[in-house]
């Protein structure tokens, strides 16, 4: 049984961005209790954005344990009133001295906050698991994806340190590396090449309300809103919408490529990525090709993926049946398909897989309470 329940509006079902802006804050009810007096406190920061809720979820959905939590936001959502685990809370202002007796904190609240109040959190004795692009590229903040380079991590624990960062990947950089370390640990990646075609779901609730009036706008046969991107997304699809800098790759690319090569602890590896904004409500699709060291067959691909923790393996060729965003929308694991050789090389050197995965869930709270699960 499922610990926790949010409305289906809270958890981006396609048709429900519009809800999710109207309805109040959602109410978290359990069947088990995770509140224990011999547990870390926690803290969530920008608890009433969209991962800040799904980090109450998987929390909930994962019986992590906690002796008190601290709901925080922005001055403008402080007052509201969340019910998690049957316990009513009200939503604090953050402030520098939110984090004053907290063990853990969990950031999802933009980069510029995450600089701000993290080392603020750390000088308090926290330690942070941030959710932003803030740290990063930090050399000595370890970048973690569990599954993938848990001993990255290794030297940190509660209460054999006081106060620490530790960053969350890119939700793209995630849900490719959930499917290409397997491979890699077998056969040595040489050459990744990565397009990505990611959900409205990825830029807010806002950008998934335009998509849904939009759809409707053009349908009508009306002119579309276009608030959130500058470009029709009904019907459409465009660049990422992250910054281009000056070698032609946008933020997003260039945050996949440095930061496969940091999780992997290879900067010899090639990278190369195109990101794209496709109009689907929630959850990201990647596909990947792969240049090995070693040969490596499809078949035995496959047997590795479906071993693979954190990896569903949906390649039913007779069926045409592979991953799809709307089957990974709320789901945990990260599922791969389209597995065959890469026929433009020779031998058993290079592979194309097709991988989708939940950005809110794996690809940001879930990766991020997994972190914290280590740390106890």
């Amino acid at each position: 049984m499922k610990a926790s329940t949010i409305p289906n509006s809270h958890r981006f079902l396609p048709g429900a961005a519009a809800a999710f802006r109207r309805l109040p804050l959602p109410t978290f009810t359990t069947v088990r209790m995770s509140l224990r007096e011999d547990a870390p406190s926690l803290a969530v920061v920008g608890v009433t954005g969209a991962v800040g809720q799904e980090f109450l979820s998987v929390l909930s959905d994962r019986s992590f344990p906690y002796r008190s939590i601290k709901m925080l936001a922005s001055k403008r959502s402080a007052g509201k009133r969340i019910t998690f685990e049957d316990q009513d809370y009200v939503v604090e202002e953050l402030t520098a001295e939110s984090f004053r007796g907290v063990d853990i904190a969990l950031f999802s609240a933009g980069g510029s906050i995450s600089k701000q109040f993290g080392p603020l959190a750390v000088e308090s004795g926290a330690i942070v698991v941030d959710n932003s692009s803030a740290f990063r590229m930090d050399q000595k903040v370890p970048l973690v994806i569990p599954e993938v380079n848990p001993e990255a991590m290794a030297h940190i624990k509660l209460g054999s340190v006081k106060g620490a960062l530790i960053a969350n990947p890119n939700c793209s950089t995630i849900i490719c590396l959930m499917a290409a370390t397997p491979l890699h640990r077998r056969a040595k990646v040489l050459r990744m090449v990565v397009s990505t075609y990611q959900a409205a779901s990825g830029a807010g609730a806002a950008a998934m309300e335009e998509l849904e009036l939009q759809t409707r706008e053009v349908l009508d046969g009306k002119q579309p809103t276009c608030k959130i991107f500058k470009q029709q997304y009904a019907f459409n699809l465009f660049s990422h919408n992250a910054p281009v800098m000056s070698n032609g790759y946008n933020e997003e690319e260039m945050k996949l490529i440095k930061e496969t090569r940091k999780i992997w602890n290879d900067m010899n590896v090639k990278v190369t990525a195109t990101c794209i904004r496709v109009p689907v409500m929630r959850a990201h699709a990647e596909s990947v090709n792969l240049q090995f060291e070693n040969p490596l067959g499809e078949d035995t691909a496959r047997d590795i993926l479906k071993n693979a923790p954190g990896v569903l393996v949906i390649d039913d060729r007779a069926a045409n049946h592979f991953p799809t965003p709307l089957e990974v929308s709320n789901k945990d694991d990260v599922a791969v398909g389209r597995i065959r050789r890469d026929v433009s090389q020779e031998g058993n050197y290079g592979l194309d897989i097709f991988v989708c995965g939940d950005q809110i869930r794996k690809g940001a709270a879930l990766n991020a309470v997994q972190i914290a699960e280590m740390l106890l």
